[in-house]
C-alpha cells in the first residue's frame, strides 16, 4: 500500500517511447469510491513565469507497474 504523499517521489516513465514524462504532483480522487482515479504530471512545457502549467492526466488504467522509485506508463491507444 501507498501513501499519496509517496507518489511525489515517483517518477513516471512511458513504457511505448521511453520518455520520462516528470514526478506526480497531484491525484484524481474518485469522490465515491475514494479510489485514484488518474496521476498528472507536468508537461512538456515547463512551468512559465507567472503562470501555470498543464500537466498531463495518466489514468489509473494506464499504469503498467508502479516500483519504489518510479510508475511505468503505457500511454499508447
Amino acid at each position: 500500500m501507498f501513501r499519496a504523499s509517496e507518489f511525489k517521489c515517483k517518477e513516471v516513465i512511458n513504457l511505448q517511447d521511453g520518455e520520462r514524462m516528470g514526478f506526480v504532483y497531484d491525484l484524481e480522487i474518485d469522490e465515491d469510491t475514494g479510489g485514484i482515479k488518474a496521476i498528472l504530471v507536468p508537461g512538456r512545457e515547463r512551468t512559465r513565469l507567472f503562470g501555470k502549467c498543464e500537466g498531463v492526466l495518466i489514468p489509473w488504467g494506464c499504469i503498467h507497474r508502479i516500483g519504489e522509485d518510479i510508475i511505468l506508463v503505457n500511454t499508447s491507444p
